[in-house]
This record gives structure tokens, sequence and C-alpha cells, in this order.
């Protein structure tokens, strides 16, 4: 039975349209299962007692949308009229996607905002420091994505040992021309094993104060208090002084207590002698430290040394104590009748000869 161009272009039109039909359906299905099934998976996953089930599912959000085109992509040319579906080109192809599906996902599971890392960290007997975690989702990710080209690579037939044996050919002139990177790569080594600092530890340095946000293998980078966020290379961090404020086991506060030139020698005593009763009694204090002394002379005051440090690092909280204190002080200061002095100048005018002397003083 012989069949006429008008059927076989007929048939080669229908096979084509069932084959569209397929991916669209399919498509279609991936926009439901993401909008209804999926979010139910995760709202199930949530009342399990980890979080290691629901971030797998956050992970692997979108790459299982994907797999649903890959699948309708399969079906649908088994109708396909221009190329059969057990081509061998369109096979690997196939199989490269699943890969890098799966890599994918991976790749999301790895990630330090994903929280799997902290979460299986928590559970570790010897815990790793906050520091180590996105040097470790780095390399991890870094390893995922090297094993799923050589998987490729190697679907393709292509002699992946060849291209590690290229690699170390090229690594000496690599090296050579990347040397500012290698250098932060190993200032950020320095880092990590020496840990002057961890993730959200408020730092100072020549180069920048703030929050510690994140390291990785290039640089650092810290939120300042005027909320810029200031990346800095790591060679350059592992040679400068680094003074860690969170690390501190104790908070100084320092200052002069200027009295007027008038102060008696007993006012100064009883003066003297309260405010280190104050600061001796005084819960938020730290007890081991504390100086109350008359320190010096100064040009226009007597000068009270008033030295100790707050239990708290807490800025806020530091600086709520100081304020107490300081009117705590002056109080104490009014019951006893002294007073605070301020620079002055005193001019004389010599009635013979009208010569003007300046002398400084503290204004009575």
């Amino acid at each position: 039975m012989a069949f006429s161009m008008a059927d076989i272009d007929y048939e080669m039109l229908k096979n084509l349209g069932i084959s569209i039909g397929i991916l669209a359906v399919f498509i279609l299905f991936r926009n439901l299962f993401t909008k209804y099934v999926f979010q139910l998976i995760v709202k199930l996953a949530r009342k399990t007692p980890t979080e290691f089930l629901t971030q797998i599912c956050l992970s692997f959000e979108r790459p299982l949308g994907w797999a649903f085109i890959i699948v309708g992509l399969y079906l649908a040319m088994d109708y396909f009229p221009f190329m059969e579906q057990q081509n061998a080109l369109f096979i690997k192809f196939l199989r490269s996607m699943i890969i890098v599906l799966i890599t994918w996902g991976l790749f999301n599971l790895s990630s330090p905002s994903s929280g799997i890392l902290i979460s299986v960290n928590e559970k570790m007997s010897n815990k790793i420091d906050l520091i180590l975690l996105p040097f470790i989702s780095r390399t991890i990710r870094v390893i995922i994505i090297a094993i799923s080209i050589s998987i490729i690579g190697q679907e393709f037939n292509y002699d992946v040992n060849g291209l590690v044996a290229g690699l170390g050919l090229g690594g000496l002139a690599f090296a050579l021309a990347a040397k500012e990177a290698v250098g932060n790569l190993i200032g950020g080594v320095v880092i990590v094993t020496e840990k002057p600092f961890s993730i959200g530890d408020w730092i100072k340095t020549p180069s920048v104060e703030g929050i510690v946000e994140d390291i990785n293998f290039r640089s650092t980078k810290v939120r300042t208090f005027s909320q810029a966020l200031v990346t800095v290379p790591n060679a350059t961090l592992a040679n400068e002084a680094i003074t860690n404020w969170s690390r501190m086991g104790k908070r100084k506060i320092d200052f002069h207590l200027r009295l007027n030139y008038k102060t008696t020698k007993e006012d100064i005593q009883r003066v003297v002698s309260r405010i280190r009763q104050l600061l001796g009694t005084h819960e938020e204090i730290h007890p081991d430290t504390i100086m109350v002394a008359f320190d010096h002379y100064n040009e226009s005051s007597l000068d009270v040394l008033v030295y100790f440090f707050t239990n708290t690092t807490v800025w806020a909280e530091h600086v709520r104590i100081k304020h107490e204190i300081n009117l705590e002080i002056m109080g104490i200061l009014e019951q006893e009748g002294v007073e605070v002095a301020f620079p002055s100048r005193n001019i004389y005018v010599s009635p013979q000869t009208n010569e003007v002397f300046q002398t400084m003083g503290s204004i009575d």
C-alpha cells in the first residue's frame, strides 16, 4: 500500500505535535509540583525533629523542577520525527543534565547559608570554629564541581587524565601569574590556623574596624558600624595587628576628674575615698583593678585619675554603666561642695606701666 507525500507530512506533523504536547504537559506538571506538592513536602519536612530533611528539600527545589523537563524531553523524543529517542548523543546529553542537576543540589546543600554544616557541627563532640565553616563549604563545593566535570567528561569519552596532566604542566605558569591570589590564599590559611578572630567578632585593624561577616579563599568581609561592607585581602589582614574587641574579658573606662584649684586637700581625700567606695561596691564593675587617685597638677585644675573596668564587654551595656557612674560622681561632687574646673585666663593690668599679664587658672 503506497503512502502519499501528504500522508507522510501529516504523520510527521502529528508526531511533532504530540512531542511538543508531552513536553508542555511536563512543564505544566513542573509548575504544579513546585507550587503545591513541593510546598506540602517542605511543610511536612519542617515538622521533623531535625532540619536536615528541610535543608535537603530546599537545596534540591530548583533541580527537581528541571528534572520534570528532562523526563518530559526524554518521553517527547519518542515521537519527535527528526531524532530517535535512543540517539547516543541525546542519551549522553540527558545523563549529563542529570549529573548537573545532582551537582546543583549538592552545591546548594553545601552552602554555609544552608545551615547543614552548622547543624552537623553542633552534633559533633569536637566542634569546628565558625571561621572554618566557609572554608570547608567552599572546599566541598570545589570537590563536587571537580567530580561532576570529571563524570561528564567521561560520559563524552573525554580523557580526564590528559586534562589533569595539562593542569599540572601549567601549574607553575599559573602560580607565577596568580602570585597575589596565592598570597591571599596563604593569608587565609594563616587566619584560619591562628584564629585571631571568628565570624561575628568585632575586630579593629589599621585597615578596617567592624564585625567579621565572611572569610573566603581570597579575602575577609567586614561590616563597619556605618553599615558599609569592606573587603580586605587576606594577605593584607594576615600581616596587620588585629585587635579583637569581642574577646575582651572586661572593658576599660578611664578619665581625669578636673577639680577647681580652690579645692582643699581634705575635699580631695573625701571625694577620692567616696568614688573608690562607689566603684568597689558596684556589682557591674570589675573589682580587681580600680584606681582613684590625685594624679597631677594641671594648668587650670587638680586632676584626679578614675580608672576601672566593667564586667561586660557589650558596647551598649558599657556605655550605660559609664553613664550611671558619671551621674553618681556628679552627685558626690555636689554633696562635698567641690566644683569642676574648666580652662580660664586671668588678665592683670599694672597701674604704673599699664602692662598686661595673663595667667592660666580656674574660675572661682
